[in-house]
C-alpha cells in the first residue's frame, strides 16, 4: 500500500442574513497560507464521470467593480497560461493571449 501524502485546501465564507458573501478567507498550510482574506474566487471542478465542469463563483459585496475587471484579466491570462501547459497546444494559446490583450484593451486596463 503506497503512502500517499494529501493537502488540504480551506475555503471559508462568511455570510450576511440574506446568505451574500460579507467575506471570505482561505487557508492551504502546505503553501505556507493561512486564513488569508480574498475579495473574489473562481473555482472550477471538472466532473470526469458527468463530462461536466462545476463551479463556484463568489465575491464579497464589496468587491469594487474596477478590481474585478482586473481580477477577470488576470484569470483569463493565468488560464491561458494552464491552458498550454496542459496541452502544449500553441495556437490555441496564441489565441487566447490575444483575447487578453483585447479584453484588456477593452477594459482600459493597460
Amino acid at each position: 500500500m503506497t503512502n500517499n501524502k494529501k493537502s488540504k485546501i480551506e475555503l471559508v465564507v462568511e455570510l450576511d442574513e440574506n446568505q451574500v458573501p460579507e467575506a471570505l478567507f482561505w487557508t492551504a498550510e502546505d503553501g505556507g497560507v493561512n486564513e488569508e482574506e480574498a475579495k473574489a474566487m473562481l473555482l472550477s471542478i471538472w466532473d470526469s464521470k458527468n463530462q461536466e465542469t462545476l463551479r463556484i463563483d463568489l465575491w464579497t459585496k464589496d468587491m469594487p467593480v474596477d478590481e474585478m475587471k482586473v481580477f477577470f484579466h488576470q484569470t483569463l491570462v493565468a488560464m491561458s497560461d494552464t491552458f498550454n501547459r496542459a496541452t502544449q497546444d500553441e495556437k490555441m494559446t496564441a489565441t487566447m493571449k490575444d483575447f487578453c490583450d483585447y479584453f484588456a484593451e477593452k477594459l482600459e486596463l493597460k
